[in-house]
C-alpha cells in the first residue's frame, strides 16, 4: 500500500471517531433513573411510565440463557447493553454481566431477567430487542432489531445510527 493511501485511510478513521464521539456525547441527556418491565401493568405502576416502543425488548431466548448463567455462575449478574463508538459501521454494542446499577441507568425486566442500559446508550437503543443467538461460529446476545439503526455489518456487532 502506497504511504499516501495509509495517511488517507488514518485521517478519514480519525474524524469517524471523533465524529461519532461528538454525537455520543451531545446525546447525553439528564433523565432519573427508571425501572421498566416488559409487562403492561408494571408499565403503567411505574412513576413515569414509557410507552412499550420506547422499551427495550428480551427474546425468550435472552431470558432463557440468562437465567442458565444465573443458575450455574452469576446468580447475582444482571445484562448489561452499552454503545461504543467503533466498529465498522460507526457504533458497536457491547454485552457484559454486572453485578450493580448506576443511577442513570434505565431497567428493563422480563420474567425476573433484567437488562440494563446506560442513559446515553439508550438513546440509541430505544424500542431494540436484545436476543441471544447460538450459531456454529459463536453464542452471543445480539441486538437483532434497532429501529434507531439504519444499517450495520452482517455481524450484528456494529451499527449506522439515523441522522
Amino acid at each position: 500500500m502506497s504511504r499516501s493511501l495509509i495517511n488517507r485511510i488514518q485521517t478519514s478513521f480519525a474524524q469517524r471517531i471523533r465524529q461519532n464521539h461528538r454525537i455520543l456525547s451531545s446525546s447525553s441527556s439528564s433523565s432519573l433513573d427508571h425501572s421498566y418491565s416488559s409487562s403492561d401493568a408494571a408499565l403503567l405502576e411505574s412513576p413515569s411510565p414509557m410507552p412499550p416502543f420506547d422499551a427495550v425488548h428480551l427474546t425468550d431466548n435472552c431470558v432463557r440463557r440468562m437465567k442458565e448463567l444465573q443458575a450455574s455462575e452469576a446468580a447475582d449478574k444482571i445484562l448489561r447493553l452499552s454503545v461504543e463508538a467503533g466498529g465498522c459501521s460507526g457504533f458497536q454494542y457491547a454485552f457484559m454481566l454486572d453485578n450493580k446499577t448506576n443511577s442513570d441507568d434505565r431497567i428493563f425486566e422480563k420474567d425476573g431477567v433484567k437488562l440494563v442500559v446506560d442513559n446515553i446508550s439508550y438513546d440509541f437503543v430505544k424500542g431494540a430487542t436484545v436476543d441471544y443467538v447460538e450459531e456454529l461460529i459463536r453464542s452471543a446476545f445480539q441486538v437483532t432489531t434497532n429501529p434507531s439503526a439504519v444499517g450495520g455489518c452482517s455481524c450484528k456487532s456494529s451499527f449506522m445510527v439515523k441522522q
